[in-house]
């Protein structure tokens, strides 16, 4: 297949064009950088910089590389940064969404499949959470993804899209040679590791008075190489259906640890202390957020390859250690 990946430089979207490469497929990236890598796009794929909200460049991008699915990633993805400027995240998550799902329409397009989020939940009424749970988000990043599955909802419905929908909460983990590059780095194990690594003192836990066993938050963690495989059998799946379709699964581990068994964890793979100093709660934050994959399990096959913390951490840790040298400047 021809399939155009939208912040395919990034770190989520750069392992899914390398599989997607890797099975054979051409791939065309379109990312503007502005988190991105474009050393993290392999020489196989084809590189358009620009925005997803450049309708020109867009309809440019389509015409040239004519795909035949479109894989969305990019987005900004900060839940704390969201409800301080809410309308950066609708502006980019939501309205450039529109702006290119009206490319994919105009292209005929036939296949989509999104990055969603578990935080479209918001705080769970159970847990694990299924794909037919409420839809509730508690902070603007989860709100500015539900609107586009809204969209993609009513696409589908009435324009006949193919569409698949990948909830997911925290990515986690590195390949041999992509991972977690993000500046300034906000993801809790990649920065927990800096810590370990010598270049930051500490680690903020923020709130341990949330009504989890330990009183920190509670999230659900699956490596990144296992969302890739689950997103090209979504992209497989769309495409062997005779009749349009609308997929929505869940990818999780289905089993949640909370901040400080994370720290704990990487203490162990590590062997350094790893400061920790607890800071207030920030908005928007649910609790627990753990979901049920068993629907793509059944439905898809998946079946992830890294299913223990531990393993995650330590891919983590070995792909920073080949990035840069340990130091210990910070003492840490």
């Amino acid at each position: 297949m021809r399939v155009l990946v939208t912040g395919g430089a990034g770190y989520i979207g750069s392992v899914i064009v390398a599989q997607l490469v890797a099975a054979g497929h051409q791939v065309a990236v379109y990312d503007n950088l502005s988190k991105g890598h474009r050393d993290s796009v392999p020489p196989a794929a084809q590189l358009v910089v620009g925005d997803v909200g450049d309708h020109a460049l867009l309809d440019s991008a389509f015409g040239d590389f004519q795909p035949d699915a479109v894989m969305h990633f990019a987005a900004w993805i900060e839940a704390g940064e969201s409800m301080r400027d809410p309308a950066k995240f609708f502006r980019n998550n939501t309205a450039n969404a529109l702006t290119l799902l009206e490319a994919v329409l105009a292209h005929k397009v036939r296949s989509f499949v999104f990055s969603s989020t578990a935080a479209l939940y918001g705080d769970p009424e159970s847990t694990p959470i299924r794909e037919s749970d409420r839809l509730l988000p508690t902070n603007a990043y989860g709100e500015s993804k539900l609107l586009v599955e809204q969209m993609l909802a009513w696409f589908h419905r009435i324009h006949g899209l193919s569409c698949a929908s990948l909830r997911y909460f925290n990515a986690a983990g590195a390949t041999e040679t992509l991972g977690e590059r993000h500046d300034p780095e906000s993801h809790l194990i990649p920065i927990i590791l800096q810590v370990a690594n010598g270049e930051r003192s500490h680690i903020c836990i923020f709130g341990d008075d949330y009504p989890t066993p330990d009183g920190t938050c509670v999230r659900d963690y699956v490596h990144v190489s296992d969302l890739a495989s689950a997103h090209l059998l979504a992209l497989e799946a769309l495409r062997a259906r005779q009749e349009p379709s609308r997929l929505i699964y869940n990818l999780g581990n289905g089993q949640g640890f909370s901040v400080q068994e994370v720290i704990e964890c990487a203490r162990r793979i590590t062997g350094h202390d790893i400061p920790a100093i607890v800071e207030p709660r920030r908005a928007g934050d649910p609790a627990i957020l753990v979901a049920s994959s068993e629907k793509i399990r059944a439905e898809l096959g998946w079946k992830p390859q890294y299913a223990e913390l531990e393993d995650i951490i330590r891919t983590a840790w070995e792909y920073l250690q080949r990035r840069q040298p340990q130091s210990s400047h910070l003492g840490a």
